[in-house]
This record gives structure tokens, C-alpha cells and sequence, in this order.
């Protein structure tokens, strides 16, 4: 398996013979306003792509959490061929295949794409009143025959449902939306460092992935503070904080082989 960060939580795949797109946030550096309510102004995304969007074109599934601008833009649906495949959380195929993207399809439990078994996992995006209005959002789990098991954990905090996936699924990588996401109000809705924490607690086996950090204006946990957030924990050498670009592989049996 190779795991690239493209941006926020935007990555490039290499697992099971498929070439997987997650999450495309494809649109210019400050293409956007600042998100509402938020900590500061700065325009999104705050920090450019490390690689031509056309380069990500080229894919042979694309996988989409949920359908805030972060996770799947207008730059993404301009970009991405029409005939793309794309697997989303039930409800969502509906906004995809009014905009033409006619092999879009929701996952039920799970579902197979050519040899790559795709299943959905639940998460909590927020707490209380915020986290109803930011609606229901989902993780993905992939399992394929010689690949590690995978958990992309998506827009969560950590919660019962990020604890059944992990009791269940087991999985040897797990990919955490940190950055502490928040608004001027309530509690943070994406991974805080003492939620990624929880994760290498309940999964301590696993190598852990932080990502969706730096790039989207209300996302106020940098790397760094995450980083010294796990630097006197035992589980500093098994959190990875890839810079945008940088590429992860990992082989089943092996474990980390490369982090570049």
C-alpha cells in the first residue's frame, strides 16, 4: 500500500492494483472565503496543492466522505472525468449524479470494487447542537487481498463508532482527520491530539496517520502541535504527520517500509 497526503484530507492511493482518490479538495490556494465563525480569516485553502490537479485525474475510484467544499469542491466535480467511479456514504449519490457523474453509488454495509472490499464506518462530526448541524458523516474501511487493512476514519471525533471500527475491523493503518477543527462556539469536530491519543490506545498495534491539518482556516491544531502533543507519549515514533506530498508505504507483514 502507498498512501500519499495530496492536501487537508485529500489522498492518493495505491492499494489492491487500484489507483483510490479520497476526498478531493482540488480548488486553488484561497479560492475560497474564510469558513463563518471560525477562529480567523484566512482565506481557504490556505496552502496550495503540492502537485497538479490533473495529475489526480488519472484514477480508477474515487471515494468520498461526506460533501462539505473540504472533502469534495467545485474544482473536483469540474476537474474529474464524468465517467469517474465514486463510492459516498448513502444520500450523497444523488448531489453526484445530478452533477453527471452517472457511476457514482452509495455503500450499504460494504461493497466490492473489482478486488477491493470497501466498508462504511460511523463517526460523530461534533458534539451536541454543532455536531447535528454539521450532519452525518462517515469512515471507510478497505480490505483487499496481500494490502493491510485500511481505516480512513474521516471527519470524526473520537467516539463509540471510531471504537467499533477498530474492534472490528482491526486494521494495522488508520488515517485521523485531526487539526482540531472548531468554530468560535462549542466543541472541537474533527480529532483534537488527546482523541489521536485515544486511537493509539484503543489500537496500539496500528500505525496512525494524522492529516487535515493547515489547510482549511478553522483547523487551528497545526503538526507541530501535534507532534509536541505526542512527544512525551510511547506513541511518538507511531503517529506519522506527513507535509503535503509526502508518501507513506506500507507492507502487510512488514509494516512501515518507506515514510518520505
Amino acid at each position: 500500500m502507498k498512501l500519499q497526503l495530496i492536501r487537508h484530507a485529500t489522498l492518493l492511493l495505491e492499494y489492491g492494483g487500484l489507483r483510490i482518490l479520497v476526498d478531493p479538495m482540488l480548488s486553488d490556494q484561497g479560492a475560497s472565503p474564510p469558513i463563518p465563525g471560525t477562529p480567523n480569516e484566512r482565506r481557504n485553502p490556505t496552502v496550495g496543492l503540492p502537485l497538479p490537479a490533473g495529475a489526480l485525474a488519472e484514477s480508477d475510484l474515487v471515494l468520498v466522505t461526506h460533501l462539505h467544499k473540504d472533502h469534495w469542491d467545485d474544482a473536483a466535480a469540474a476537474l474529474l472525468p464524468k465517467t469517474m467511479p465514486i463510492l459516498c456514504q448513502p444520500g450523497d449519490e444523488a448531489t453526484f449524479n445530478d452533477a453527471g457523474f452517472a457511476a457514482a453509488r452509495p455503500i450499504g454495509t460494504s461493497t466490492e470494487f473489482r478486488n477491493v472490499e470497501v466498508s462504511l464506518t460511523g463517526g460523530r462530526h461534533g458534539t451536541g447542537e454543532i455536531g447535528k448541524a454539521m450532519g452525518r458523516v462517515w469512515g471507510f474501511v478497505l480490505q483487499a487481498k496481500g494490502e493491510p487493512t485500511l481505516y480512513l476514519a474521516g471527519d470524526t471525533i473520537y467516539c463509540e463508532e471510531v471504537e467499533q471500527a477498530l474492534d472490528g475491523f482491526k486494521p494495522e493503518v488508520v488515517v485521523v482527520n485531526a487539526g482540531g477543527a472548531r468554530f468560535l462556539a462549542g466543541d472541537p469536530i474533527t480529532m483534537t491530539p488527546e482523541d489521536v491519543l485515544s486511537v493509539c490506545r484503543k489500537a496500539p498495534d496500528a500505525t496512525v496517520v494524522a492529516v487535515h491539518m493547515e489547510a482549511i482556516n478553522h483547523c487551528v491544531v497545526t503538526r507541530e502541535h501535534l507532534r509536541s502533543a505526542l512527544a512525551a507519549t510511547p506513541y511518538a515514533d507511531r503517529v506519522l504527520i506527513p507535509e503535503d506530498g509526502e508518501q507513506v508505504n506500507y507492507t502487510i507483514g512488514r509494516g512501515l517500509q518507506d515514510y518520505r
